[in-house]
């Protein structure tokens, strides 16, 4: 359970409740999220929206944003399209491949789960 919020502490973000990896095809990322938790699965699916995955990632202007949900695995495959900068043959950015845009996206801060301890 991540510590309670402070002034050095905002919040809990997603990197508390679930890991990421990152995948790239030219101009388009696709990051999978995947609950430690499997009883924390629903409460994520509510928290990571469309919407907010977009909002989130606005500073790198995604032309689109896609979610598949995997319930059997606890986890869920987000696909944005326009925000490598062209792609690793085009950017001049540092991470042309993306893979750190999956910890952009852990910092994500979230609403603490509603208690899960109950079976």
């Amino acid at each position: 359970m991540p510590p309670n919020p402070g002034p050095n502490n905002p919040g809990p973000t997603l990197y508390d409740y679930a890991h990421a990896r990152t995948g790239d095809k030219g101009d388009r990322i696709n990051i999978s999220v995947i609950a430690y938790d499997n009883r924390h699965y629903g409460w994520l699916v509510e928290q990571l929206t469309i919407e907010r995955v977009q909002q989130h990632f606005a500073h790198r202007q995604p032309t689109q944003v896609q979610r598949y949900l995997l319930p059997k695995l606890s986890a869920m495959n987000f696909v944005l399209d326009g925000v490598l900068d062209g792609g690793v043959n085009d950017s001049l950015n540092l991470d042309t491949h993306g893979k750190a845009l999956s910890f952009h996206l852990l910092a994500l801060p979230v609403r603490p789960p509603p208690d899960t301890s109950a079976p």
